[in-house]
């Protein structure tokens, strides 16, 4: 067995000293549902028949609970967003494939599925974060029936998965999968994409070209083939486990797409607590899972996203993590995957060259990855570094491959594109923010230069347009933190400030907002705590004060005299928007915690 990396082993034991307590109280929890929570065999009779009376030819079997395990769907579905369209068909064919196991399942629930890419520099991106909190909170509401002896969630997007788990991490005494649909097939190149979105950024195309562009781009049912936040969902759920192994980006509508979910049911029914191999979600979702998450996350370059979703995740399962523990991992993971924005190709190329399961084989192999993880479906962890296939009708599963099939995309740990895994903790006197190094060159990654303030990324577009950012700029903008408006993505930015670094400028944003992994070529500083709102030191910065933003120093700091920086009075805050059901959501802005700790008014208000 390979000796597990010290940097790793130091921050797994530092998690798990830090959650004591917490983590105690979690497995307190779940083992009092498992006994004394509510389940088919408790409910009144009349709560059970309100529970089957719909079921069809299952009803027999769902009514009797000693000898059949009925699986709770819940589902993400709806036709608009590419990546769950495929979900349609789901619940009727896994009640199918229950049945061939002497079990049932049942729609357990639906989720708001909401598509970033469709809200993407628009109001409703404001409502974006705070959907994850909802869809935990929907998940929870679908499996309070009691009715369910284990759990299939239908989720890929970015922040459908974090949301489905973290509700049913609550119902952690479940067994439970999470069951992929694949990522739609590779369209327009990456890199002809980006200059089509830089020539319109420019004014040099019409709209009418950049529609065609992205609509050779985003083409067909699947995921988003770029590494952004959906495909380090799956990433993530791979390194913990929770997946079928080699299930992430078979694309849809395939025989061995279906075999693979088909496996997944299977598998469920197998670890059931009336079994002797119980496996539920709760004990599946430690210390050891959430750091191989993070070390998978560094390794292949994933979305900065995470910086935020995890500690969520982990919240959730009465575990802490911070980004300190995601800094020290990432000084010791080295980056063994260059996977659009990152590189070149995108996941599909990314599949073939290897994929999940080489990277799976080769951290291990490296001691990067804790292997004695309890997974849904192996004995440990490298069980899972191997890949789905079809041998005529049967489903088989063959180990990893011992070498990168492209090594432009994807390299093993001794000979990798980085030495460390490209996310970085700066820090200084305006706090906390993370820099996604790995798609910047390493000659931009420390940026000194007046700063250009704004509250707004629309008032950044009209200062580029009016040609007011010609020159060494760190581009200010905050008011973007959750208190604030929900902490939207600022993707309109990425093109103007990518115009600007390819004319010579030395470019860096700082913003209490957010990025993700298609961020790209420009250094941000981002998710910056505290945020304006509540008196954040970004809320001090002037336009024409020197910031330095430094990777390799680990540092953000404005250069301005200590006394004089303290004394100046905070910027005062934009009114709180109106309008596309933003003013709903004031309550989870109101009680909304810092970025570090996943931004969520939900799990602040449980005690989590």
């Amino acid at each position: 067995m390979t000796e597990l990396h010290p940097e790793v082993a130091a921050v797994t034991e530092r998690v798990v000293s830090r959650s004591r307590e917490t983590r105690r109280a979690y497995l307190d929890l779940i083992a009092r549902e498992r006994e004394a929570g509510v389940r088919r065999g408790k409910l009144a009779c009349g709560n059970l028949a309100h529970g089957f009376a719909a079921a069809g030819e299952d009803k027999a079997a769902i009514r009797d609970e000693r000898t059949t395990m009925n699986i709770g769907i819940v589902t993400a579905y709806n036709d608009m967003l590419s990546a769950h369209q495929p979900y349609g068909r789901y619940p009727e064919q896994i009640k199918l494939f229950a049945r061939e196991r002497g079990a049932t399942a049942q729609v357990a629930g639906g989720t708001p599925a909401m598509c970033d890419g469709v809200t993407q520099g628009q109001s409703g991106m404001e409502l974006s974060l705070f959907s994850r909190d909802t869809i935990a909170l929907s998940t929870a509401v679908g499996l309070s029936h009691g009715m369910f002896d284990g759990a299939a969630l239908l989720g890929i997007c970015d922040k459908i998965v974090p949301g489905l788990l973290i509700g049913a991490l609550r119902f952690g005494h479940l067994p439970t999968i999470l069951i992929p649909a694949g990522p739609m097939p590779s369209g327009l190149a990456n890199k002809e994409k980006q200059r089509i979105r830089q020539l319109y950024a420019e004014g040099k195309v019409g709209r009418a070209e950049l529609l065609e562009s992205e609509s050779a781009s985003y083409h067909s049912a699947g995921t988003c083939t770029f590494y952004g936040t959906a495909n380090s969902n799956q990433m993530m759920m791979d390194m913990m486990g929770l997946h079928m192994p080699g299930a992430s980006f078979i694309n849809p509508g395939t025989k061995l797409r279906q075999a693979v979910t088909r496996a997944a049911i299977h598998r469920l029914t197998e670890i059931g607590g009336a079994g002797n191999d119980y496996r539920p979600l709760g004990l599946c979702v430690d210390e050891k899972a959430i750091v191989n998450a993070a070390v998978g996350l560094l390794a292949t370059g994933g979305s900065t996203n995470h910086a935020i979703h995890l500690p969520a995740i982990a919240r959730a399962a009465g575990i802490v993590i911070d980004w300190e523990d995601i800094d020290r991992l990432s000084s010791a993971v080295p980056l063994i995957a260059r996977v659009y924005p990152n590189g070149a190709g995108d996941v599909n190329h990314f599949h073939a060259a290897g994929g999940m399961s080489f990277v799976m084989r080769a951290l291990l192999d490296a001691g990067l990855l804790h292997d004695d993880i309890l997974t849904v479906a192996g004995q440990s962890l490298r069980d899972h570094a191997r890949d789905p296939k079809l041998d005529g009708e049967e489903l088989v599963f063959e180990d990893a491959v011992p070498e990168s099939l492209d090594d432009a995309m994807l390299r093993r740990p001794d000979n990798p594109f980085q030495p460390d895994g490209g996310m970085r903790l700066v820090k200084g006197n305006l706090g906390r923010a993370t820099f996604k190094t790995s798609a910047v060159e390493e000659q931009r990654r420390t940026i000194e230069a007046p700063a250009r303030v704004f509250s707004d990324q629309d008032e950044v577009l009209k200062a580029f347009k009016a040609g007011e950012l010609e020159r060494d700029v760190v581009v200010v903008v905050r008011f973007q933190g959750p208190k604030a408006n929900g902490m939207p993505e600022l993707h309109k930015l990425t093109p103007p400030l990518g115009v600007l670094q390819d004319r010579g400028h030395k470019v860096a944003l700082v913003t209490d907002g957010r990025m993700s992994g298609a961020s790209g070529k420009v250094p941000a500083a981002i998710h910056l705590s505290p945020e304006a709102l509540g008196g954040g030191p970004i809320g001090r910065i002037r336009d024409g004060d020197i910031v330095r933003l430094s990777a390799a120093e680990g540092l953000l700091e404005v250069l301005v005299d200590d006394a004089e920086f303290a004394a100046r009075p905070e910027a005062e805050a934009p009114p709180p928007s109106q309008g596309t059901g933003r003013e709903l959501f004031a309550f989870m802005r109101h009680g909304a915690d810092t970025a570090e700790r996943g931004a969520s008014a939900m799990l602040a208000a449980a005690g989590l």
